[in-house]
């Protein structure tokens, strides 16, 4: 079942007669005894590809099938069931199927996965099964129940675009983002003041705390928000939180010392000493855990280290290698874009078909050169924005671009009901329950995506599935760009590579001389998803790009 030529698939090692696994020690080795493959069908990347990178090994394409279990059943209305390899085979036997093992990380010296090992510790498939069958057993199955699906090309093709995302979040991890922690840390000393023993406030912190104490009039602890509502009550002042937005709205001598506490406080607890000698090797790299599809929109997560929370000041250390540069290439408005891509109206593809910002574009054909109400407009479509100025732009938008509001729409009034919604490749999101993050950037009335079951519950899910088909999409499509980046830079031969990815920016390290060709790999890379992802369509993904020596230095 090996195919090596004309985009054959190699499903295991085999060798001898079709059907029979060569013995190799690991999957590195199997990997690289086998150079020929094009593609690996496996278990699970993020068991295996680390180990088949420290053995100085590298596989052009995969197919993940514990993530095609997860893409498949929330596909069939089962997400949340069990997805590994033992759990799918049972599925499939009619046998009584087993927990998922808990994520788990092989300790120094542990040996090397092979590559049909099922996780153990943890549940294994039924005695005397033979691994390598249950794999190319539970594929087979699940290249059936792909072509049972509404768009069988569409759902392969995400299945694909995530397995490639693997891979990339794998390569990532293992290049790490250049850090500078010298650069850190005299950051932290310059905003904090230096580090007390102990575990005692840095100086400036602490000063921030007696500010604060000294305007109420008795000691308060500005990190115990409960504390802080309570000294404002006592002053006369009724909040219902210590949200930024809310406290810029009292006049009181408490505020500004207690804002500028709580913004050094989130860096020294986020992004501190303890995290700067956590997170950033001796090498000089911050290696982030990423985690593709870590939101049930497909938007990536981390599992630790604030990868994609970095704030512009601590950005200042994000710094290239001698001689090297970083790319930064940041999509220019990519969900209005997807959108106009998803929805195929005429008016909005045209408005989004070209190299010019989009909401400029649109304030000149449906908002009389008004950029900002433009954007509004837009963005409450896509959020389920419906008061205020908000419903009036809405209504100019459903005049003028109707196919436009018509899918989102149709997304919200499917969540409302409790049905299934899908992005355009197929990704699903279940008709209750699960729901983004506050790191996926829905609103954070949505975080929660609360059950269907009540009248504010199901408005609340119909505004989740009405933005989730659009930021999903952009998902699906960043997949598609992740992967034509990392071919493109392979094919080339150039020493770039990708560092950092969050939902819409891309930094590729490289030497300062392959900046220009590093460009022109983003942008080819771009339109090749757009036309794989959403067919010829005049919408453009424009880019702002630049070339920096320092992070913070890009935008």
């Amino acid at each position: 079942m090996a195919e090596g030529q004309g985009g054959g698939v190699l499903v295991c090692p085999v060798g001898g007669e079709t059907g029979q696994a060569e013995a190799y020690p690991d999957a590195g080795s199997a990997v690289r005894a086998r150079p020929e493959a094009e593609r690996w069908v496996w278990r699970s990347t993020p068991a295996l590809y680390e180990r088949v990178l420290e053995a100085g090994c590298r596989v052009e394409r995969c197919y993940d099938v514990e993530d095609a279990e997860t893409l498949l059943l929330a596909h069939e209305g089962m997400a949340g069931l069990p997805r590994g390899l033992p759990a799918a085979y049972a599925r499939l036997r009619g046998l009584p199927v087993p927990e998922d093992a808990p994520p788990r990380a092989a300790a120094e010296g542990e040996p090397q996965p092979s590559l049909f090992d099922t996780g153990a510790p943890g549940p294994a498939l039924p005695e005397g099964t033979d691994p390598l069958t249950a794999l190319r057993e539970v594929y087979d199955e699940q290249q059936r129940r792909i072509a049972r699906t509404g768009h069988p090309g569409r759902m392969a093709l995400l299945i694909a675009a995530e397995s490639a995302g693997m891979l990339v979040a794998a390569e990532m991890g293992r290049a790490g983002l250049p850090w500078r922690a010298d650069v850190h840390d005299a950051l932290l000393t310059e905003l904090l003041g230096g580090r007390y023993p102990g575990g005692l406030e840095p100086p400036r912190l602490a000063r921030l705390a007696e500010e604060v104490s000294q305007a109420f009039g008795r000691r308060v602890r500005p990190d115990l928000p409960a504390d802080v509502l309570k000294a404002f009550a006592q002053a006369g002042v009724k909040l219902t939180s210590t949200r930024k937005w809310e406290l810029q709205s009292v006049d009181h001598p408490a505020v500004a010392p207690l804002l500028e506490y709580k913004r050094l406080y989130r860096l020294h607890t986020a992004h501190g000493w303890q995290w700067l000698r956590t997170w950033v090797g001796a090498d000089g790299r911050f290696r982030p855990e990423y985690t593709p599809g870590g939101t049930v929109s497909g938007r990536w997560t981390t599992n630790g280290g604030g990868a994609l929370q970095i704030p512009k000041v601590i950005r200042r250390a994000v710094i290239a290698d001698p001689g090297w540069r970083l790319v930064v290439a940041d999509a220019d408005q990519m969900e209005p874009r997807v959108l106009a891509a998803v929805s195929r109206d005429r008016g909005l593809m045209e408005v989004a078909g070209g190299e010019r910002d989009l909401y400029a574009a649109l304030a000149d054909r449906a908002f009389p050169g008004d950029r900002a109400q433009a954007k509004l407009a837009l963005l409450g479509a896509i959020y389920g924005q419906t008061s205020g100025d908000a419903l009036k732009h809405l209504a100019d938008l459903r005049r003028r671009f109707p196919a436009a509001v018509a899918y989102v729409d149709d997304a919200a009034r499917a969540g409302e009901e409790g049905r299934l919604v899908r992005t355009h490749l197929g990704r699903t999101c279940p008709p209750s329950g699960a729901a983004d993050s506050g790191e996926a950037g829905l609103p954070q009335e949505e975080d929660a995506a609360p059950a269907y079951g009540t009248t504010s519950a199901a408005r609340a899910r119909g505004r989740f599935t009405r933005n989730y088909v659009v930021q999903g999409s952009a998902a699906d499509w960043a997949l598609l760009l992740l992967a034509g980046i990392r071919q493109r830079l392979h094919a080339a031969g150039l020493a770039g590579e990708l560092v950092f990815f969050q939902h819409d920016e891309v930094i590729v390290h490289c030497p300062a001389g392959e900046v220009d060709a590093v460009r022109s790999v983003i942008d080819a890379s771009a339109a090749e998803a757009t036309r794989i992802a959403f067919g010829d369509i005049p919408v453009r993904f424009p880019f702002t790009t630049a070339a920096v020596e320092c992070y913070a230095d890009a935008k």
